[in-house]
């Protein structure tokens, strides 16, 4: 059973983020505040649950929060400040959207900087302790994986519908023979055998 809340505090607000590890799209973040009393017992890390029950929990999350908000950060940002600023980034654009303002944050992970002199605490599998953290890595995944979705209709050689922009083989593959388009990170390692490439951009 996950944890109710980490610091008792009235608005205590838990952020998670999605797509870290990916060859492409966007690096997606959640931030939510739940009611003191909400309970799901179905709710658990996103990756720990089928893509059926992350569809199912995401309209109950979003009517039952008192705020949530998604943010993506695109590819040519992330390239720019990296893929850990790049996280870090969206959850706090996620966070300063929020009303009402939470009085503190949990995180999922071992790395945040702070916002706006909010107390906060990092939770390594934060996603699996707590309701908040859980609930928003559900948001942050559903949201990302309908981006993908839509970019997939853009570029369906490289079949990101199926493979949400990881570095499946399949991908690889698609990038040896397609190249790059302008949702590919290019500060990553494209290709295994990748030194230095240069890609023509669809």
């Amino acid at each position: 059973m996950l944890l109710t809340s980490y610091s008792n505090s009235t608005f205590e607000c838990g952020t998670d983020e999605a797509g870290r590890g990916c060859l492409a799209g966007p690096v997606t973040a959640a931030a939510l505040i739940l009611p003191e009393n909400f309970i799901n017992e179905l709710l658990n890390d996103s990756k720990q649950l089928s893509e059926k029950n992350r569809d199912l929990l995401r309209p109950i999350i979003e009517e039952n929060a008192l705020c949530f908000s998604v943010t993506h950060i695109e590819p040519t940002i992330i390239d720019e400040i990296n893929i850990l600023n790049a996280s870090i980034h969206a959850m706090q654009c996620c966070i300063k959207k929020l009303s009402p303002t939470p009085n503190y944050i949990i995180v999922d992970g071992n790395r945040f900087k702070p916002i706006e002199n909010i107390p906060h605490s990092c939770i390594i599998k934060g996603d699996s302790k707590y309701l908040s953290i859980a609930a928003a890595s559900v948001l942050a995944k559903t949201y990302r994986d309908e981006y993908m979705n839509q970019i997939h209709e853009e570029f369906p050689m490289y079949n990101w519908k199926q493979n949400k922009g990881y570095p499946t083989k399949e991908h690889r593959e698609a990038i040896r023979n397609y190249g790059t388009t302008k949702y590919h990170r290019m500060s990553f390692r494209l290709l295994p055998e990748q030194l230095e490439i240069d890609f023509q951009e669809f």
